[in-house]
């Protein structure tokens, strides 16, 4: 059917279910433009010859696009006297001297000129010509003879996608003009020495971004036929968080600066990067003429990332079996998986977890110009029913009924934050927007979110796009726990109000320490602002009436842990609080269940049930340490390590029900870095990598991945097999070659252990 998408897996094994499909190949042909030209028809270079008077070229400013001759094929001539042919002859050899044409045009596109400094894109690999919109640049042009003000013309012509239109966007004409105005395509002569001159181009800060192709057009006010010459290089047209005017503006250079998170290479201008992003835009449906508004770019992106759909960068798999692609765990660079994605024509590469979705976003996005940062949510909702609340459902012992309990919670979850104006929304919610390229939920038929205005979030305005109360749910949903009836009803028995969005997190600007930006997407926890924006979400969800009834709250429930929680390989101890906020005695029996969870939030199984009588004097609050030994969690564990403990009871005088559920991760040991030596441009240095097993058993098939752009190119090392609590020392060897702050960054990857990373900050001195 027309318009259809093929997907690459399908629906039911999206996002919070494992599984994991193997990625298709797709065949992409791009013609270039100006492969074929149409020239001149023979019968109007003969009228030319007979009456060169005749043919003069009118001053206009018709639009070239649409001109089309019709000609006619010229009629039999006799053959002409030698006198008159001599006489012609002349006059031609007059004329060809009076055109003017174009012999060479350079696009001052080297990392070091003008126009990349000014643009801010000389970090960019190559000499390609890369600008941003909003801007002026340079070029220089060598004529066969000088320009004439007076007698010349000349215009350029700029056309991206495979049907330039002028009025689409993407068939831009350029006048030459005698002065630069803000926001128009115009040119003017700056400069000119002898054949040689030199123009200054402005391009307006709603352009469409992308891929243009050059032509310089000729001609003389004499008549004579104009000239083209068609530019062997490309202009690449990116997005402009400098220019005022441009909807990506950031008013905050320390932030323009950033450049991510964690220990994940973006590499957002390392070779090849630039072309991937130019592929997944003309890979991707959007029509050339949407690439100049920057929240239609996003939306696209986000569903262009990954692979389901419409054969994106990458596929998602979370079933723990990556034996036909790489361990999610194992990236940690955009780099390798998008020149892998372009090498491939567009085959998607496997596999992915929210972070690897959110660093490819990330760089994506700051490649072509719009502002981005990766954003890391814990305890993350995944609300499947658009009720505004994480649901979950007991029988009639308070046991949950698992295939009732669709929503489910994150041990956390990475998206991203874009920086835009959001013209399409009321006034204030420009800034700051979610957008998640991880595949969840649909929107609007396809897998992907956002971007969603975080002023929207907070304050419950769910009904604003795109995809705002799927957002608002992550970060701020109440947990309501529904009980069974007798006659298969449910009545809402318990509601937990701080149960999901802690700790919202990014990277703070100019440090690698984390900034806590949960402020951002909600009011203070339990503020009246905070409960008013609940309440609204939720009157615009599928349970309107959730918050009707009020609920008895004189019993709390908590669990405790110390420092960073419990550590791989250890026992994994925590405390159970329980608080009596009345003046008169409780009695309840705390059910108690964990399970080994995947950080999605699913489920793998219950591993241990115990019951826990509790009897409380008035105002009292009592603590029972809980404890789960090794032994019992050692071969149950999936990717994460995360663990939940699910908590509930009813008190026997009020029937209140008290619940909680509680989702921790054993902490992994980090890997040590110690940059050995100098680091200096072209001059041999060395790292050491130690890595201490932390499990009491052997790790099998251990292997080492390193990589530090300017330092050296990523490579793995196989380390075999690493007994329990052995220790491992690797030391790298390797010779810089780019000056400035810079990143090695190691991760470790084997079956039983999983999400080991280090990094080591190096300033490289220049020679």
């Amino acid at each position: 059917m027309p318009g259809e998408r093929l997907a690459v897996r399908g629906t039911s094994e999206v996002g919070r279910f494992p599984g994991a499909a193997p990625p298709t190949r797709v065949e992409l042909t791009i013609h270039k433009d100006g492969e074929k030209k149409l020239e001149e028809g023979g019968c109007r270079r003969w009228f030319k010859k007979m009456c060169p008077c005749c043919c003069k070229r009118q001053s206009n400013t018709h639009d070239v696009t649409d001109k089309v001759e019709f000609v006619k094929p010229p009629a039999p001539t006799p053959t002409p006297e030698p006198a008159k042919l001599t006489v012609e002859n002349g006059e031609a050899k007059e004329m060809e001297e009076m055109k003017l044409s174009v012999c060479s045009v350079d696009l001052l596109s080297s990392k070091t000129d003008q126009n990349r400094k000014e643009h801010h894109t000389e970090l960019f690999q190559g000499d390609d010509m890369i600008i941003r919109r909003g801007q002026t640049f340079q070029i220089e042009m060598e004529l066969n003879r000088p320009f004439s003000a007076d007698n010349d013309k000349l215009h350029l012509d700029l056309k991206t996608g495979p049907l330039p239109l002028v009025s689409k966007g993407t068939h831009v004409i350029i006048p030459l003009v005698d002065h630069l105005e803000d926001e128009r395509w115009e040119a003017k002569i700056v400069e000119q020495n002898g054949n040689k001159i030199k123009l200054s181009v402005n391009s307006p800060a709603s352009a469409v971004i992308g891929l243009y192709g050059l032509t310089v057009t000729t001609n003389t006010l004499k008549g004579v036929a104009a000239n083209t010459y068609n530019s062997d290089k490309n202009i690449v047209m990116l997005f402009n968080p400098w220019c005022e005017e441009d909807a990506v503006f950031l008013d905050d250079e320390e932030e323009r600066k950033e450049s991510g998170p964690r220990t994940w290479n973006f590499g957002q201008f390392h070779e090849g990067v630039l072309e991937a992003c130019m592929f997944i835009l003309e890979k991707s449906d959007m029509p050339p003429s949407g690439r100049g508004d920057a929240v239609n770019v996003v939306r696209v992106l986000s569903a262009m990332i990954n692979a389901q759909d419409d054969f994106g960068v990458l596929v998602g798999n979370w079933s723990g079996d990556y034996s036909d692609g790489v361990s999610p765990s194992a990236w940690s660079s955009s780099v390798e998986i998008l020149r892998k994605y372009h090498s491939s024509n567009g085959t998607p590469v496997s596999y992915g977890q929210c972070w690897v979705f959110s660093g490819i976003t990330t760089t994506v996005l700051r490649c072509l110009g719009i502002p981005a940062r990766s954003v890391t949510n814990f305890q993350s909702a995944h609300d499947t029913d658009v009720s505004l609340t994480t649901d979950v459902y007991l029988d009639e012992d308070m046991e949950p009924i698992d295939y009732l309990n669709s929503d489910s919670v994150w041990n956390f979850h990475v998206w991203n934050d874009c920086w835009m104006a959001r013209q399409d929304l009321p006034p204030g919610h420009g800034g700051w927007q979610a957008v998640d390229s991880t595949p969840q939920e649909t929107s609007q038929g396809t897998f992907r979110c956002g971007p969603a205005s975080h002023n929207a979030i907070r304050s419950g305005q769910v009904y604003l796009k795109h995809d705002t109360p799927f957002v608002f749910a992550e970060v701020n949903s109440d947990k309501i726990f529904w009980q069974r009836n007798p006659d298969a009803g449910f009545t809402q028995i318990h509601c937990e109000k701080k149960a999901v969005g802690h700790h919202i997190s990014t990277k703070a600007v100019g440090s690698d320490e984390r900034a806590d930006i949960t402020h951002l997407y909600k009011y203070q926890e339990g503020s009246e602002e905070e409960r008013i924006a609940v309440e609204t979400a939720s009157r615009f969800g599928s349970k309107p009436d959730t918050y009707s009834t009020a609920l008895a709250e004189d019993v709390l429930v908590e669990v405790k842990m110390e420092g960073e929680g419990p550590r791989m390989g250890a026992d994994a101890k925590l405390s159970i609080v329980v608080k009596n906020l009345s003046s008169q005695p409780r009695h309840t029996t705390l059910h108690s269940q964990v399970a080994v969870m995947y950080y999605t939030g699913v489920l793998k199984g219950t591993i241990r049930k115990e019951q826990i009588p509790v009897e409380l004097l008035p105002n009292e609050e009592k603590t029972f340490d809980w404890v789960l030994p090794y032994q019992q969690y050692q071969n149950q564990l999936v990717d994460q390590a995360a663990l939940m403990l699910t908590l509930s009871g009813r008190v026997s005088e009020t029937q209140q029900v008290v619940a909680n559920q509680t989702t921790f991760r054993l902490r992994t040991p980090d890997l040590n870095i110690t940059p050995l030596g100098d680091a200096i441009v072209g001059k041999e240095m060395a790292a050491k990598i130690t890595f201490t097993n932390p499990l009491p058993r052997m790790l099998k098939g251990v292997v080492f991945r390193v990589e530090g752009l300017g330092l050296q190119k990523g490579h793995e090392v196989i380390v075999g097999d690493v007994g329990g609590h052995s220790t491992v020392t690797l030391t790298e060897h390797f010779v810089p070659t780019q000056h400035g702050p810079r990143k090695l960054v190691a991760c470790l990857d084997c079956k039983q252990l999983t999400q080991v990373h280090g990094v080591a900050d190096i300033v490289v001195l220049e020679n």
